[in-house]
C-alpha cells in the first residue's frame, strides 16, 4: 500500500455533551483546555490543549437542544457501560489526578498501574467518561 504522498493529521474530534456551555466551562476552567471558538448562542464550543498549539481541537458537540437521537443513544450507552469516549494524556499523571480531584472531579476508576503505564477514568460532568493515561 505504501505511505500516502499527501498525509493528513487529525484537526478536530467531537465529544458529545449535554450542554456545550456547561462543558466549555468545565473543559477550560477545570481541565485547563484553551478556547479555540466559543459561541454559546449557537451551541458551538471548541477547545484545545495548551500543550500543543497546533494539535487536535476538541468540538464539544451538543446533544441538546434537539440533538440527534442516535448521538444521545450512543452517548448514554457508552456511559452506562463505563466506556471512555476519549483519552487524554499527562506527563505526570499522579499530579494531574491529584489536581483534578482537588477541583472536585469525580473519578470512576482511580489511578492504577497498567501494562502500558498508568490509567484513571473520570466523569466530565456532561455524561461522558474520560480516560487519563500516561504511557511508560
Amino acid at each position: 500500500m505504501g505511505q500516502n504522498k499527501h498525509p493528513m493529521k487529525i484537526a478536530m474530534v467531537s465529544v458529545f455533551v449535554e450542554d456545550p456551555v456547561k462543558a466549555f466551562k468545565y473543559y477550560t476552567e477545570v481541565l485547563g483546555f484553551e478556547e479555540v471558538m466559543y459561541s454559546p448562542e449557537n451551541y458551538i464550543a471548541i477547545v484545545k490543549s495548551p500543550l500543543d498549539s497546533d494539535g487536535t481541537s476538541l468540538l464539544l458537540e451538543p446533544t441538546e437542544p434537539g440533538g440527534l437521537e442516535i448521538a444521545k443513544k450512543y452517548k448514554k450507552e457508552l456511559f452506562e457501560l463505563g466506556i471512555p469516549v476519549i483519552s487524554f494524556s499527562s506527563i505526570d499523571i499522579h499530579k494531574t489526578a491529584d489536581e483534578l480531584k482537588a477541583k472536585g472531579v469525580k473519578f470512576k476508576k482511580d489511578l492504577v498501574k497498567t501494562t502500558y503505564g498508568f490509567e484513571a477514568i473520570f466523569d466530565d460532568s456532561n455524561g461522558n467518561y474520560i480516560q487519563l493515561i500516561q504511557l511508560d
